[in-house]
């Protein structure tokens, strides 16, 4: 989601700011950013992902839980709140000593992309992401084309990405050890356009 507006503010502020709002904002070390809003298509492949996400843990009977975009997320290292569009916390849920309603320790984490945010998702947001002890994957799906990148951690100093690209192929989320078919992320999602290429797998 991109950036509307800003103010200077405390976390109560702007804690207690949400509790009111309509409007989603992010909390970035003493900004509140709210945060502009999504398109039909991000609703959908969002939506679609938190479908298959259910599916694939209680599948494999993994004792987990799938959040979506009203779920929030506090990055310590950063003194930040921010929203994904999805995200799966494994074990014991954890929450911030700042907001109990803010986990501190999502597994995996969905971003769907957009004009506005995709250099953000991909850059300085996974850069926070990466400071949170239990994150361990990262899916970014983009909204315009059946192209996926999911970045997994393979050591404490290494992430692996693949790329998958066309509605014919399945994405491989390690952390769940299972696949999600790219055509049921895009179920019914309107005007995709065609990727230029296509990837070998």
């Amino acid at each position: 989601m991109g950036v509307q507006a800003k103010i200077t503010s405390t976390i109560e502020e702007y804690l207690a700011l949400e509790e009111q709002s309509l409007t989603r904002h992010e909390y970035h070390n003493g900004e509140i950013l709210a945060m502009s809003g999504g398109t039909p298509k991000h609703s959908l492949i969002g939506s679609n992902t938190i479908t298959e996400l259910n599916l694939a843990k209680r599948k494999n009977g993994r004792k987990c839980r799938t959040y979506g975009s009203d779920a929030r997320i506090f990055i310590d290292s950063v003194n930040h709140f921010v929203y994904p569009d999805a995200m799966i916390v494994c074990g014991k849920s954890e929450f911030s000593k700042k907001d109990k309603n803010s986990f501190t320790n999502p597994l995996l984490i969905v971003e769907v992309l957009s004009e506005s945010t995709a250099n953000y998702d991909r850059g300085e947001k996974f850069r926070k992401y990466r400071t949170l002890p239990s994150f361990r994957e990262y899916v970014l799906i983009d909204q315009y084309e059946p192209i996926v990148d999911v970045l997994y951690r393979s050591d404490e100093k290494f992430w692996k990405m693949i790329t998958y690209i066309g509605l014919d192929k399945s994405i491989y989320l390690n952390t769940l050890d299972c696949s999600i078919k790219m055509s049921d992320i895009y179920l019914d999602v309107e005007d995709l356009a065609v990727p230029m290429m296509q990837l070998p797998f």
